[in-house]
């Protein structure tokens, strides 16, 4: 049968590829195809004959604008669209894009770095700005989008390029200093997925604040960010339970309520539980207590810096003023049913600083 020249290729090279292959930067390759005046003749040669010789095919870019004309369109990319933590950022980022007579442009990367990638090659020479939400880049491809246009970074903080995140340390540590205060001494922390920056943050601030005072800790995971993935980390945390457990999401933290009451414990009697984001809290039985992050003020926040970023001229990379301070915005802890003073009886010995895979 006779291949389909136009139907998608899953290994085709990336625009990334070819940099690699011919010694320049992404945005070299990109200019030659899309605008080949702006690079050296013999540059651009090199570079279309490596990329012939790869297989790679420029994707096509309607032209919405002279070049150097602003367009009034904004890109964000988030990993899942539908996930109730991004869907209330993209509801900022959409009012305060509105509010500047601006488009907002949404991109699902379906938690895929080269879904992201792409969108990315094909958006940049058609937008005024880039937002992207708990990406799964590495720093050196952000920079390189940091470079082109102006960019900001959601709920991942970094030096170089502009960032607003909630302040998950500050929030961490409310939630272990209520458990603390509830009488609590051993605590458990249902980590998020493998690799995640927030994730990361989340743990080091638990470690930190049960540390300081004085605190036994564990740690379960990594898990995925559902309800499907706390209800397999109850399984696991029966083994070496604790009296109170702070859970990487909302999503995470019903789960494992769900899968605690199947094993015959109850929340808050046997197991005080508490959630980050506030998203699904008032949904849950019993209601959950949980760090309510500033969701929609991350979106629409990050929508005016990188509109001040264009009115400056300049791209979201810092140069020669030094480092960015990530904008750090507010987490508050909300008390509801799921956290009581522990039981009164010995809980089971926990090992410090234990991790186990869920």
């Amino acid at each position: 049968m006779a291949r389909d020249e136009d139907a998608p290729n899953p290994t085709s090279p990336t625009i990334y590829d070819v940099a690699r292959a011919s010694g320049v930067a992404p945005s070299t390759v990109s200019r030659t195809f899309s605008r080949p005046g702006r690079v050296n003749a013999q540059t651009a040669d090199r570079v279309r004959r490596i990329a012939a010789e790869m297989g790679y095919r420029a994707k096509p870019v309607v032209r919405l604008s002279l070049p150097g004309a602003k367009t009034a369109l904004l890109a964000m990319v988030v990993p899942d669209v539908p996930d109730h933590f991004f869907n209330e950022i993209i509801r900022g980022a959409k009012e305060a894009a509105n509010a500047a007579d601006h488009t907002l442009l949404v991109v699902d990367a379906q938690r895929s770095a080269t879904t992201e990638r792409g969108a990315l090659e094909r958006l940049i020479p058609v937008v005024d700005g880039v937002i992207l939400a708990a990406s799964t880049l590495p720093d050196s491809s952000i920079r390189v989008v940091a470079r082109q246009r102006p960019t900001v970074v959601v709920n991942r903080a970094m030096t170089d390029v502009a960032s607003v995140l909630t302040d998950n340390a500050d929030g961490m540590s409310q939630a272990v200093a209520h458990l603390a205060a509830l009488g609590h001494r051993e605590l458990t922390y249902v980590a998020g997925p493998a690799g995640a920056w927030t994730d990361g943050t989340r743990w080091r601030a638990f470690r930190a604040a049960t540390q300081q005072l004085g605190l036994r800790t564990r740690r379960i995971g990594p898990t995925a960010p559902t309800q499907a993935g706390g209800h397999a980390a109850a399984h696991a945390f029966t083994e070496h339970a604790t009296s109170g457990v702070i859970a990487f999401n909302d999503s995470i933290a019903v789960g494992f309520m769900r899968g605690l009451a199947e094993l015959g414990m109850r929340v808050p009697d046997d197991v005080s539980v508490i959630g980050f984001d506030s998203l699904l809290a008032g949904w849950s039985i019993p209601p959950l207590t949980s760090l309510a992050s500033p969701l929609r003020h991350l979106g629409s926040h990050a929508v005016r810096i990188v509109l001040a970023q264009q009115v400056a001229g300049r791209p979201g990379r810092a140069r020669a003023a030094g480092p960015l301070r990530p904008t750090r915005l507010p987490a508050k802890l909300v008390v509801r049913d799921s956290t009581a003073p522990p039981a009164r009886r010995e809980s089971r010995p926990v090992a410090p600083d234990h991790e186990h895979a869920a």
